[in-house]
C-alpha cells in the first residue's frame, strides 16, 4: 500500500461522530511535559477525528529529530508518511483488529479503562528507521463511544531490533492492574498467510534444529533445494537470518 492511501483507509477505521472538547487535557499534558527529562520517549494528544495531534512532547526531537511544532503544524498525514513501506498493510490491520475488537467486545462502560499497544517502524530525521512502540489510552469518546481522543506514548528502540509485529488490548481493572484481553502477533500471521505448503514443511523442521541435509532426506528433495527455500522464506517474511526464524517461529508452539 502506498501512503497516499492511508488517510482513506484510517478514516474509514476512526470514522465518528461528535465535538469532542479536550482543553481540559491538553492543558494537563502541557503542565506535565514541562517537568520530564528528555529520554527515549515522547508523548502526543492524538484526534482520530480530525487526523490531527493537539499536542506533541518536547521530547520526540530527542527521539526523531523532528521539532514538535513541526509535526503538531503537520498533522497525523505527515508522521504516516514516515512509516516504512513494508509495515504500512500490517499497521492498518492492526487498528482495524482493534477497533473492531474493542466495539464488539467491550462494554461501553469500560472502554475508558482500556489501553491498547502495537508497533512499525517510523524513518527519523536522519533517515534511518527506528523501532517504535505505541501505547495509546483513549481520553475522549464520539457519541457512540468510539474512541477519537487519545494520549499516545512512543518508546523508541534501536533500528537494528527485530520486533514481530503484536498488538494487545489491556483492561484496568478494580485493583488498577492491566488485564491482557486481547493479544496478536502479526507476525506469525503473515507467516501463516504467505508461504506455501512445502515452505511449512521446511520451516517445521528447522523449528527442530533440523540441516538442510536432514530436511532434504526427510523430504526427498536436494539440499540445494531446501536453501533455495530457505532464502525464499526470509525474503517472504522479510527477515535477515534462520536464526531470527527460529527464534520468531518458536514463540508459535503450533510450528512445532
Amino acid at each position: 500500500m502506498q501512503h497516499t492511501d492511508i488517510k482513506g483507509r484510517y478514516k474509514t477505521i476512526f470514522e465518528s461522530y461528535g465535538n469532542p472538547s479536550i482543553d481540559e487535557h491538553i492543558k494537563k499534558i502541557i503542565e506535565l511535559d514541562c517537568f520530564l527529562p528528555y529520554s527515549s520517549t515522547f508523548f502526543c494528544v492524538t484526534n482520530t477525528q480530525d487526523l490531527t495531534f493537539e499536542y506533541v512532547s518536547k521530547n520526540v526531537k530527542a527521539c526523531l529529530g523532528i521539532e514538535a511544532d513541526e509535526m503538531q503544524k503537520k498533522g497525523m498525514r505527515y508522521f504516516w508518511s514516515r512509516i516504512h513501506p513494508d509495515d504500512i498493510d500490517k499497521w492498518l490491520k492492526v487498528l482495524k483488529d482493534l477497533m473492531e475488537f474493542t466495539l464488539s467486545e467491550i462494554p461501553i462502560a469500560n472502554r475508558q479503562r482500556m489501553n491498547y499497544t502495537w508497533n512499525y517502524r517510523l524513518k527519523n530525521r536522519s533517515g534511518e528507521y527506528v523501532n517504535i512502540i505505541q501505547n495509546t489510552s483513549p481520553l475522549e469518546f464520539d457519541a457512540n463511544m468510539k474512541p477519537i481522543i487519545g494520549l499516545a506514548h512512543y518508546t523508541i528502540l534501536h533500528e537494528k531490533l527485530t520486533l514481530p509485529f503484536t498488538a494487545s488490548a489491556k483492561f484496568l481493572n478494580v485493583n488498577n492492574e492491566y488485564e491482557t484481553l486481547y493479544y496478536n502477533n502479526f507476525s506469525q500471521k503473515l507467516l501463516i498467510d504467505g508461504i506455501s505448503n512445502r515452505e511449512r514443511d521446511i520451516v517445521r523442521l528447522l523449528v527442530l534444529n533440523h540441516s538442510s541435509k536432514d530436511i532434504a532426506n526427510k523430504l526427498n528433495i536436494s539440499s540445494n533445494t531446501v536453501d533455495t527455500h530457505r532464502r525464499n522464506i526470509l525474503k517472504k517474511l522479510n527477515i535477515s537470518s534462520t536464526g531470527e526464524l527460529v527464534g520468531l517461529l518458536k514463540l508459535n508452539t503450533h510450528w512445532i
